[in-house]
């Protein structure tokens, strides 16, 4: 049985906010972060033979501030998740291909970048899940 005061932070939108907020920083920062450096969101798009790069950034934006606004505000929650999850999938693939390094200590590295991204592709599904039960 949950105590009475964690039931009632549970229970609390705000809270609700909160976590998604959090789950969804590094998306929304991210997204952020792009638009106020467009010349170096280019530049990353490139660095990974994402071409064409303005193309390629102006959906990675549109995903990353719209999701995360989708998950925040509770709305459709669910796509937003899914978005930013096939989002994550794709773009952890890319960029984060531990097997292929050789070296072992940036093998491990890159292993658990991987894996950090992968939880936060659970956590997305989680959101979903529960931003779905609220509506």
């Amino acid at each position: 049985m949950t105590p009475a005061a964690i039931a009632r932070l549970l229970g609390d939108s705000r809270f609700a906010i909160l976590a998604a907020t959090l789950l969804t920083l590094p998306y929304w920062s991210s997204g952020i972060a792009k638009l106020a450096d467009l010349g170096g969101a280019l530049g990353e798009a490139r660095h990974f033979g994402l071409e064409p790069a303005a193309l390629t950034v102006g959906i990675t934006v549109i995903v990353q501030i719209g999701g995360s606004l989708l998950i925040i505000i509770g709305r459709q929650a669910w796509l937003g998740a899914g978005a930013l999850g096939v989002f994550t999938a794709i773009a952890t693939r890319i960029a984060h291909p531990f097997w292929q390094v050789a070296d072992p200590v940036a093998r491990f590295h890159e292993r658990n970048t991987f894996l950090e991204h992968i939880g936060l592709i659970g956590g997305l599904m989680l959101a979903a899940i529960l931003r779905d039960r609220k509506a």
